[in-house]
């Protein structure tokens, strides 16, 4: 990297020499306005906010995000480039752009829902003037329906155009445009239609106005009124950080938090809008069902009934199944009791996924990182449909397609990644002869320096799972993508709570049962801990530990009401195997109590008392087992475990492949709770109809 010295405001400072002028005066301490540049998309160069004095330059200032330092002369003696933020010139250009920026804008900060984070209002008070010379009406602009997310008050815009580079560059799909020139130039969609990348929920973090805002979070709450949680997301494995806000008991909204090495800053939609599904439906006390209906209980008596159902088991017809919510330390706490029980029928696989950790961490972790996504150069991804199950490590593919020289394969479904590829197949036929399939594809991937492989949870199930994993393990080993310093040997996981479950070991011990046959009769009483996406049969009595009146809830037999990932202190492991803290944001409604606790509670009725009374205690014994879990750093797992499963590679029975998320909004109880999701899962399905016809 070549490195620049320019000097900022008299402070000479050495910068690499692709840095903008923006990023350089940031570097330098000094602050520089702007409304639409932003890191992360593409240089607009068209608020003129970010105005600078260049010394040697035009007698004008000089738009700093759109000029880059290779770009400035030296002095007449060779002295350091000179840039200015702060004379008379750089203040009266500000000025009059402010000033023009404010002609139109309405005066609505009372009523918009910006109000308090606005970049417009923030940036008005510093480097605006207290009056304006315009008397003329202001232009007024029809709001756009843009879907059930995005409530947008046109009139506000600003034309930075962050949205449209936004939906265009990252998101991939060019829903939103500006159309018209000058007076009469507007941000829409394409005929008013709703928007329907699972990513448009950023566009209202980008908008520096009130133009694009949160639909669901309309008028509900003001910034300075909120408690600001940072915490973890758990509607699918990526574990992007993000900033729940809380009024009271309640989760007012969800926004996201920059963690470079995993979302960079953006969140799905299921992400961020999930939150009024974590008031509605709710479990908030315990329940018993007596002569065929579940009627409400206390504690006490909850306890008693799955006591009384204990002692008359026999411990080998005890079995527990951990839903894809659950945190490492309900499942440490929940493997510990059923230990103590005599069980050793536990499971955290309600998919009924084949990975396990007998084959070795390596076999079911995303081994490259997400982060290492972008120093891949070529990807093959069998089974799976990034897309949904993981919208945000499908935008890093994206963006590092968009580089360049980035040839992607796809065998499965044929489906729109928003992203190009060739592709090879539906099935196992395809992965057993890729060379058949597209000689070119396989001679790139052959001889890519660092390739990737990822392959989906869809196809790890069922009797061909193992085969297809090893087979997958065999090919990654056949391209070389399993070197000294690279392993692009990769899993998605799709459940929050899997790596971390598979880590401590949450499996089948010796002559234990799997979540499918526990489902389907082969216990007498069955630990359900939030199990909403398994069927349970008829046969065991359940016991059902969770937070809604989903489908596991129904099937119970006593309910624990427990806490959501919002209202308890977990941690969770990431499809990369970073263990992540999440924080608690709220309380958990009524009766309700975290789940380690209520765990703990039983295992002292039930006369097998667990050894820790706090979830400090709870997480010491963690710690001493597994180390790693106490920092957010990734450990590398031993790549010799994918040289293990590929020595078993074998004949392949022919199937076609499917991704495991059949609608991306109605994953998990939260969002099959929410008013919202059930919306965008509405508009989706017309979508897909539409296309269909």
């Amino acid at each position: 990297m070549t490195m620049a010295k320019l000097k900022v405001d008299g402070r000479e400072i050495e910068v690499p020499d692709h840095y903008t002028l923006l990023q350089a005066c940031e570097e330098a301490g000094a602050e520089v306005p702007r409304f639409c540049f932003h890191e992360r998309l593409s240089i607009a160069g068209n608020c003129r906010m970010c105005l600078v004095e260049v010394k040697g330059g035009p007698p004008k200032p000089a738009a700093s995000c759109a000029m880059g330092v290779r770009d400035l002369r030296p002095g007449p003696n060779g002295e350091a480039p000179e840039v200015f933020t702060t004379t008379p010139m750089v203040k009266k250009a500000r000025e009059g752009v402010m000033e023009f920026l404010l002609i139109n804008h309405p005066l609505d900060c009372p009523i918009c829902d910006q109000g308090g984070e606005c970049d417009l209002q923030d940036q008005a008070m510093a480097y605006g003037v207290d009056s304006s010379r315009y008397k003329e009406n202001k232009r007024a602009v029809e709001d756009k329906y843009i879907g059930p997310l995005v409530k947008t008050i046109m009139t506000r815009c600003i034309h930075c155009t962050r949205c449209v580079r936004f939906t265009t560059e990252v998101a991939g799909i060019s829903e939103l445009g500006l159309v018209g020139r000058g007076e009469d130039a507007e941000i829409t969609t394409y005929l008013e239609q709703a928007m329907t990348s699972e990513l448009q929920g950023n566009v209202i973090d980008l908008c520096p106005v009130g133009a694009l805002t949160s639909r669901p979070y309309a008028y509900q709450a003001r910034p300075w009124e909120l408690t600001k949680t940072e915490t973890i997301d758990v509607m699918d494995a990526v574990g992007s950080a993000i900033r729940v806000d809380t009024r009271g008991r309640e989760v007012m909204r969800i926004m996201p938090r920059i963690n470079e090495a995993v979302n960079e800053e953006w969140i799905s939609d299921k992400t961020r809008f999930v939150w009024d599904g974590l008031r509605t439906q709710r479990l908030d006390r315990p329940y018993v069902r007596r002569d065929g209906r579940l009627q409400p209980a206390s504690w006490q008596e909850a306890f008693a009934a799955v006591k009384a159902k204990v002692d008359a088991t026999d411990p080998s017809r005890i079995g527990a199944i951990a839903g894809d919510l659950s945190a490492v330390e309900e499942m440490w706490a929940m493997k510990r009791l059923m230990a103590e029980l005599g069980s050793a029928h536990i499971d955290c696989r309600q998919d009924g996924s084949i990975n396990h950790p007998a084959d070795g961490r390596a076999s079911y972790i995303f081994n490259s990182t997400i982060a290492g996504i972008e120093d891949a150069d070529a990807l093959l991804i069998v089974g799976a449909n990034p897309r949904f199950e993981a919208s945000v490590l499908n935008a890093r593919i994206r963006k590092r397609w968009r580089l360049g020289n980035f040839p992607v394969g796809v065998i499965g479904q044929n489906s729109d990644l928003r992203f190009d590829y060739t592709y090879l197949g539906a099935g196992t036929d395809t992965l057993s002869n890729i060379e058949g399939a597209s000689q070119g594809f396989f001679d790139a991937l052959k001889n890519a320096e660092r390739p990737m492989i990822i392959v989906g949870q869809g196809v790890l199930k069922g009797e061909n799972g193992s085969a297809i994993l090893s087979s997958v393990a065999a090919l990654a080993r056949e391209i070389g993508a399993v070197t000294e310093g690279w392993n692009g040997f990769n899993v998605l996981q799709t459940a929050a709570s899997r790596v971390g479950g598979l880590d401590i070991g949450f499996v089948p011990g010796e002559g234990g049962k799997t979540a499918a046959e526990m489902a389907s009769g082969g216990v007498d009483l069955l630990f359900s801990m939030g199990a909403d996406e398994i069927e349970i049969g008829e046969g065991p009595f359940v016991v059902y530990m969770g937070t809604h009146g989903d489908r596991g809830a129904h099937r119970a037999d006593v309910i624990l009401p427990c806490g959501a990932y919002t209202e308890k202190s977990g941690t969770y492991v990431n499809l990369e195997g970073r263990a992540q803290v999440a924080s608690r944001a709220a309380f958990p409604p009524g009766e309700a109590r975290e789940d380690w606790a209520v765990i703990r509670a039983l295992s002292a009725v039930v006369g097998h008392t667990l050894p820790f009374d706090s979830l400090l205690e709870l997480r010491r014994e963690i710690y001493e087992a597994h180390g790693f879990m106490r920092s957010d750093a990734i450990v590398a797992a031993d790549a010799d475990a994918i040289t293990k499963l590929a020595d078993r590679a074998g004949q392949l029975a022919s199937m076609t492949f499917a991704s495991p998320i059949e609608d991306f909004y109605l994953t998990n109880p939260i969002a099959r709770a929410s008013k919202v999701m059930a919306e965008c899962s509405q508009l989706a399905q017309g979508t897909k109809l539409e296309a269909a016809e």
